[in-house]
């Protein structure tokens, strides 16, 4: 692994590998960070994204539903596109290439209050690169390919460090090497090398980060601001990611029930403050649905969004 990415990525880079660890950084990571004059827009920031990966002969793919009922509920991760080929050894993927996926996850940290910390969301952009690989080089000119991506939106080599582990680890059908990228003192994402352990030859790539979180690293706005822009003082954080999360679940057909991706939806809403709420949520509801919407055509128009969660709430 290690010769594979001095190779790809060149003398600039200096390795250090210890105790079944490797760390990659750039000979010149002192300059200092310049700051975009004017934050991008998420249009932007996607189109910037698409562009970068469509130079190296990467094209866009559709969203996997948000629905998944597979081993979730709901998707959680652009990498469950290769379940085919890494859990069950088949030589195909749902989806190949450049994924925007929305995704809900419930795992990110959270402060003592219970409260989400910063950089963390229960709904987000995860913005992957996700293909099938022949050998371990395709993985080494995946990292240095992304660098050219993160070079067009602004960000520069010498502030981007790599570390991880050397060891591979194992769930289930599935093995892999993971390398974490860093924004400065930001973690960014990763990319992973994954096999079937059944079968190693069937083997991918998982690139991934967040879009909120590339466009947090790249203006250094306050967290909440950035991401709830107008709203963010205007409602407890809790609130503000509920109707967020609720929105592109409702938007897309999930409706609340007692079970299943149901039963996910109605608990996003029961975590909304009926208080913060009780003037209605359809200017926040709009606000999310309009961004939801950069990522895939929603099932089901705003309106009816807003009339759910209300309904729900009994509000």
């Amino acid at each position: 692994m290690a010769a594979v990415l001095r190779q790809v990525l060149g003398a600039q880079w200096e390795f250090t590998v210890s105790d079944g660890r490797i760390a990659i950084d750039h000979a010149h990571r002192g300059s200092p960070y310049c700051l975009p004059r004017q934050a991008p827009s998420w249009e932007e920031l996607l189109a910037g994204l698409k562009a970068g990966f469509a130079a190296q002969g990467v094209s866009q793919d559709a969203c996997l539903p948000i629905r998944w009922g597979r081993e979730t509920e709901l998707t959680i991760s652009a990498v469950q596109a290769l379940d085919p080929l890494l859990k069950d050894g088949r030589p195909l993927t749902y989806r190949s290439g450049f994924l925007p996926q929305p995704v809900v996850r419930f795992t990110g940290q959270r402060d003592a209050t219970g409260d989400l910390r910063e950089g963390a969301l229960t709904s987000f952009v995860n913005v992957s690169r996700v293909q099938p690989v022949q050998c371990i080089d395709e993985y080494g000119g995946i990292l240095d390919g992304w660098l050219s991506v993160l070079s067009r939106l602004g960000f520069h080599a010498r502030h981007i460090s790599i570390n991880g582990k050397l060891a591979a680890w194992r769930r289930r059908q599935v093995e892999g090497i993971t390398l974490r990228f860093n924004h400065l003192d930001l973690p960014l994402g990763d990319i992973v090398l994954l096999w079937n352990a059944d079968n190693p030859a069937r083997m991918a790539v998982d690139l991934g980060t967040g879009l909120e979180r590339l466009a947090w690293a790249r203006t250094r706005l306050r967290w909440r601001e950035l991401v709830f822009g107008q709203f963010a003082s205007l409602a407890p954080p809790p609130t503000l990611d509920a109707v967020r999360t609720a929105t592109l679940l409702l938007a897309h057909g999930v409706r609340p029930a007692a079970r299943g991706a149901g039963g996910i939806t109605r608990r996003v809403i029961g975590t909304i403050d009926p208080g913060a709420a009780r003037l209605g949520v359809s200017s926040l509801v709009r606000a999310s649905y309009r961004y939801w919407r950069l990522f895939g055509e929603p099932k089901v128009p705003w309106p009816a969004v807003t009339m759910a969660i209300e309904e729900e709430l009994g509000i």
